[in-house]
């Protein structure tokens, strides 16, 4: 009796063992590649972030760098997936390409200027930007007036800094952001009503010039943060970016941002658009991809640990938890991009 009952113990023990086996052994990880916007890079690199997606999805995702308009066209032999930065890249692909197997918004985040604080004090003075309970804002329809009009930094009280005033951007024609920015001055020089494909030859002219004067542009709003970051006010006096990088700059690099945050500045453009970064299908990976980054613990990690705007996190208007003056808790003054008809044509007008 005694031995049946050893005989028992040792084969529960043994299922036991095999079920913990198939139950707790590391899941297989399918690594798969795409097409990524720059400002993503992070959030791909997050250690916890590439935990999650290990751990409950078994997926590892690969990535070559590319602008959002550009990875539309590119070689995407063995690639499973584009994750630009805008709608305006989908429209492309399906204008070029056709209908993906699958699209889905994964992130938000809306178009900001960055400035240093002396820039800031005097677009204030200026009149060109106003402050609302610590956060500032640009009014775009007086910005793009006094584009048009030629004033220079030393106008608005900055002699030290050379030329007219201006932002820069990433290349229009190959990055989102600046692709985003064209859009939306665009917009402000038509009197702040959104251009369609006939009004836009009405402020082409003022737009190509704005831009002409801009010299090299990046093709990637990570390299163009970065530059801001590193070359300073008389380089860089004013850029377009996205609302999230400062956001993760200050969460992943909190020792730098204690020795550079203080003279660094988040204006919103009034009215501002939103870039809404969407993944595009390219197979059943891509697909599976998807579902991944659309689960609620992905979200919350890029929200907190990379400032997109997830819509999924409750904790968004938490905004002080990235230590950041100025930040929005919701941004409410948003206007329509053009659309793609009309962005094509301002696209291959800057292209000449």
């Amino acid at each position: 009796m005694k031995t049946k009952w050893i005989g028992l113990g040792i084969l529960i023990l043994t299922m036991v063992a095999i079920i913990g086996y198939f139950v707790l052994r590391p899941r297989p990880v399918d690594p798969i590649i795409g097409y990524l916007g720059g400002e993503k890079i992070g959030l791909l690199e997050d250690e916890e972030f590439k935990s999650e997606m290990a751990d409950k999805f078994g997926l590892e995702l690969l990535y070559k760098k590319a602008g959002s308009l550009d990875m539309v066209r590119a070689d995407k032999t063995g690639m499973s997936y584009l994750f630009p930065a805008s709608q305006t890249a989908l429209e492309l692909y399906k204008s070029e390409i056709g209908s993906p197997m699958r699209s889905e918004i994964i992130l938000n985040t809306p178009l900001v200027l960055y400035t240093h604080t002396m820039v800031r004090d005097s677009l204030q003075q200026s009149g060109l930007v106003s402050e609302t309970n610590g956060s500032y804002f640009m009014d775009m329809d007086k910005f793009s007036a006094a584009v048009k009009e030629g004033k220079t930094w030393a106008d608005i009280g900055l002699p030290e800094l050379y030329g007219s005033i201006s932002v820069k951007t990433t290349d229009p024609t190959k990055s989102n952001s600046g692709n985003m920015f064209a859009g939306l001055m665009a917009n402000a020089m038509n009197g702040g009503v959104v251009v369609d494909s006939e009004s836009v030859y009405n402020v082409l002219p003022d737009l190509k010039e704005f831009f002409s004067r801009m010299g090299y542009m990046d093709t990637s709003s990570a390299d163009l943060f970065s530059q801001f970051l590193k070359m300073g006010v008389g380089a860089y006096p004013m850029i377009a970016a996205y609302e999230n990088q400062i956001l993760e700059f200050a969460v992943t690099q909190p020792d730098t941002w204690q020795k550079v945050g203080h003279d660094l500045c988040i204006i919103y453009p009034t009215p501002t658009v939103y870039s809404s970064h969407v993944m595009i299908a390219l197979d059943i990976k891509g697909y599976e991809a998807i579902d991944a980054l659309m689960d609620p613990a992905i979200q919350d990690i890029a929200w907190k640990s990379h400032g997109f705007r997830t819509g999924i996190s409750g904790s968004q208007t938490e905004t002080e938890i990235f230590g950041v003056d100025g930040v929005l808790t919701q941004v409410t003054g948003v206007m329509p991009m053009p659309d793609f008809k009309t962005m094509d044509i301002i696209v291959k007008e800057l292209s000449n």
